[in-house]
Parts: structure tokens; C-alpha cells; sequence
């Protein structure tokens, strides 16, 4: 194979670009660069901890292990991961050459659509190599910056996660404050201002090189899908290993705004909670950072999404928040928007036309609850019924596709009296008036022939059972699990 070349020339040639993903995992032995401070009246001033070039080189070839790891779709060049890896003894001295020398640039970025809620949100893919030195930079700053980021923000920071936002704010509703001012800003990604973003940047990296590399990602050029190239005046392109902490350095100031205000605050990348105790005092607030965060941070409200309401009400990162009228508890239950794509999900797994075996079927559906689970069980008991009404779904879903599998109506009658359906029952079930397989799946001798145990026989997981295990973790004796009633 032909020498992999570096993007040592111009944003445009084919050298510059190679596929990847983003990456990220705590800087091991960070060696932080210092400047010596002149002598002034006998004393030393304390050295102020910077990021230079030089340690982004040496973080070149661990950065590559972290974007190896996270796989990805190839960039604009269309080289993957395998072919960098093959000539990366060769490439790293050429790259950190370049990159000490400043002849590094950086090359196209990809831009996919992916589908959300209510629309679609642009993912920007580097090449490989570019995303190598992203993660590099990314290594080299996140120990500069992480430990100076607010309690309050949660997002794309190593030790926090949604989980850790929704905690937050459970404890605000707790102390009284059950009003939320929901903040939701406006295409966050591709409305950063890019002069106030290097300025905030500067005031910690002394390196001009590291600046004026960071910049040239910034100002990369994005492929459209239909092949137009675009230019980028301001944002930052979602899908590359440094945007989420340049986003957070972005919001930091917004982050010490509310801070320096008294606020109870929790943020989520764009999404911020601020709590209140009433809604006259949610308006207010909901005003004043409005002004902040368009006068100060040119940044947009998103007037459709941003509202005061009560935390019950609105959707944050998947969950809402309620207190209990009856005892005071404050509850963590699904939103609505979470139960929506459940049900998606669940539809798309479980076709009609499913052609592989139940079994196929059943374990595909179980590796989506297990995850889905994984992110969602921290919700708390009154949602145990929704969980409940989910497996119901689930069940019927599958009965209905083993229904389409026995094809015929008579196969169907032959098959529900193997299962212990009398007779009668049976035929008068498959044959009493016109019925398709979706409500066929959900008479008594279809419920009664294909019961639960049938498909937990077949393996199927269920959801209140697993959320019951891992939230209370009871198992009676002998093996049996004791659910909750009802």
C-alpha cells in the first residue's frame, strides 16, 4: 500500500483527511508545562500551569489508542482506522513535525444527519488523523480546564453524567425550590462565536501554536452530503473528540453568571434547569439570562423549547421530576418524549415481517432493554407500573409476530390447541368474524396459549423485573424474586 500522507499542505488536499472517532480517557502522567516567572523584589510567583505544543505531540500516539477504540465512520477522505494504524510509526514523527513547526491543517469534516426529536441534528466526522489530534489537544486540556468547571455542569465531564444532573436537581425539589426556568439554547453547536471562544481560551493557553491550531479546526470546512463544501464562520462541528470540552469552556461563563447570582442551577451540554420557588421568580430569571446569554454570550433562546413550569412538566436529559402530593417524596419518572421512543424502538424490533426465528427476535429485544435500562432504571417506584405496561406491550408485539409466522388460520387453530386451547375455543376465536393478527394477538386464548411463561421460557427479559432487582435487589428464598404488588 501507498504511504499514508499527513495534512501538512492545505485543507482541501486528499493527504489531509483520514476517518475515525472521537475519544477520550483521563491524561496519564501529564507533565503540566510551566512559564518561569522573572524575579521581582526577592519573591517567586507561582507558576501558572499552561498546554503547549510539545505536550500535545507526546500525546499523539495514546490519543490515536483512544480514537481506535471508539471506532467511527470514516471522514471525508474515506480511510479508516486500519489503514492510519498500519503506517503510524511512519505518520507520528511527519505529524508532530508539523504540527511544532505550525505547517499543520486540518481537513474537511463530514457531515452526517442523524434523526432527534422533532427533527434532525448535523454530526460533523473528521478524518482519522484529525480526529487523532483533536483527542491529542483534548488530552492536553482537559486537566487545565476540568478542574475549574462548575459542580452544576454535567455534561461531557469524566465522573459525571445524566444520572449525576437528574441527582442535582432531585436534591433542589427537595429543599423546596419546585419551580424550574427550563433554559434550552437555540443550535448551541453551530452558534458558538469563535472570537469568544479563542479569547476564553487565551487567558489560560500561553502556546500561540496550540491557539492558532484549535482555530484552524474551528474554521474547517464541512462536506454536505450532496458534496457541497461549506465554510464555518462560527460553531463548533458536533461528532469530534474536542468539541464537548470546548462547549463546556463556552458555557463555563454562563455556568459563573448564575453562580454569582444565587441561582440553584443544573446544566446538561445546552440544556439548563435553573430552580426556583416560585413561577413570578422563574419569569424573572427566565428574562434576566435570556439578555445574558444573547447580549453577553451571542448565543439564541430557544423560545419553543425554554419555559417555567413545574420540574414535572418538562423534559430533562429524558427524565421529569414530581413530588409526591401524598407523602412529599420527590419522584424521578420517564418523559414523555423517553416513552415515545421506547415505543418507537419496540415497533421497529418487532416487525410484522420479522423473518428470522422468535428467538433471533427475542434476543435482539433484550440487548435494547438491558441498555435502555442501564440509563433509565434510576427511575423510582410509581414508574413501575409504566415498566409493566411496556412488557404487556412487548408480549403482545411478539404475539402477534409468531401469529404471522403460523401463516394460515388453520395453522393458527391447530397450534393454539397444541398449546391447550380447547378446541371450541380455538376455532371460534380464529373464525368468529374478522379479526387481524394485531387484535387476534390479544384474545383470551391467544393470551392463555402464548402466556407470559411461554415467552420467558424463550428468554425474554422484563423490564419491572430487572428494574426490581436492580433497584431493590430482594430475591426471596429459593430463588424466587418478590415484586412489588400490583
Amino acid at each position: 500500500m501507498e504511504q499514508l500522507q499527513l495534512p501538512f499542505d492545505t485543507a482541501e488536499s486528499p493527504e489531509a483527511k483520514a476517518e475515525g472517532a472521537d475519544g477520550g480517557v483521563a491524561l496519564r502522567g501529564r507533565r503540566a508545562a510551566t512559564r518561569a516567572a522573572p524575579k521581582s523584589k526577592g519573591k517567586k510567583k507561582k507558576t501558572v500551569p499552561s498546554a503547549t505544543m510539545e505536550e500535545v505531540t507526546e500525546q499523539l500516539r495514546e490519543a490515536f489508542q483512544h480514537v481506535a477504540r471508539n471506532k467511527g465512520a470514516p471522514g471525508p477522505n474515506g480511510e479508516s482506522i486500519e489503514e492510519v494504524r498500519e503506517h503510524l510509526d511512519e505518520l507520528l514523527p511527519k505529524l508532530s513535525e508539523a504540527l511544532l513547526g505550525g505547517s499543520y491543517q486540518p481537513g474537511n469534516i463530514r457531515r452526517v444527519w442523524i434523526p432527534k426529536s422533532g427533527g434532525k441534528r448535523g454530526l460533523g466526522i473528521p478524518d482519522v488523523v484529525d480526529r487523532m489530534v483533536q483527542e491529542a489537544v483534548r488530552l492536553v486540556l482537559e486537566p487545565l480546564y476540568e478542574p475549574t468547571f462548575h459542580e452544576s455542569s454535567h455534561g461531557f465531564r469524566p465522573g459525571r453524567s445524566c444520572h449525576t444532573a437528574i441527582a442535582q436537581a432531585r436534591q433542589y425539589v427537595k429543599e423546596g425550590y419546585e419551580w424550574v426556568a427550563d433554559l434550552d439554547l437555540e443550535k448551541f453547536f453551530d452558534r458558538v462565536h469563535h472570537q469568544r471562544l479563542m479569547a476564553r481560551l487565551s487567558q489560560r493557553v500561553s502556546d500561540k501554536r496550540l491557539l492558532v491550531l484549535i482555530g484552524r479546526m474551528l474554521k474547517a470546512k464541512v462536506v454536505m452530503p450532496d458534496g457541497v463544501v461549506v465554510s464555518t464562520e462560527e460553531g463548533v462541528p458536533q461528532g469530534g473528540p474536542l468539541s464537548p470540552l470546548l462547549s463546556n469552556v463556552v458555557l463555563d461563563e454562563l455556568d459563573r453568571e448564575l453562580a454569582e447570582r444565587g441561582h440553584r442551577f443544573v446544566r446538561y451540554a445546552d440544556d439548563c434547569n435553573i430552580y426556583v420557588k416560585s413561577e413570578r421568580a422563574g419569569q424573572r430569571v427566565m428574562v434576566s439570562i435570556r439578555s445574558f446569554i444573547e447580549r453577553r454570550l451571542r448565543l439564541k433562546v430557544n423560545e419553543s423549547k425554554s419555559a417555567v413550569a413545574r420540574p414535572e412538566e418538562r423534559h430533562f436529559v429524558g427524565f421529569r421530576i414530581r413530588v409526591e402530593p401524598r407523602n412529599g417524596t420527590v419522584e424521578v419518572l420517564l418523559s414523555k418524549r423517553s416513552k415515545e421512543r421506547i415505543y418507537t424502538r419496540i415497533r421497529e424490533l418487532t416487525p410484522r415481517n420479522w423473518g428470522g426465528s422468535l428467538k433471533a427476535c427475542i434476543t435482539q429485544v433484550n440487548v435494547y432493554l438491558e441498555g435502555w435500562l442501564g440509563f433509565f432504571g434510576i427511575c423510582t417506584a410509581p414508574e413501575n407500573s409504566t415498566l409493566a405496561i411496556l412488557d404487556a406491550h412487548i408480549r403482545r408485539r411478539l404475539r402477534a409476530l409468531v401469529l404471522k409466522h403460523w401463516k394460515r388460520r388453520r395453522t393458527i387453530v391447530r397450534r393454539l390447541i397444541a398449546l391447550g386451547i380447547g378446541p371450541k375455543t380455538a376455532w371460534r376465536t380464529v373464525y368468529g368474524g374478522r379479526k387481524s393478527l394485531w387484535r387476534l394477538s390479544h384474545t383470551p386464548a391467544v393470551d392463555r396459549a402464548l402466556r407470559n411463561a411461554y415467552f420467558a421460557e424463550r428468554g425474554l427479559k422484563s423490564l419491572a423485573k430487572l428494574w426490581w432487582v436492580q433497584t431493590q435487589n430482594v430475591v426471596a428464598p429459593g430463588g424466587q424474586l418478590r415484586l412489588p404488588l400490583g
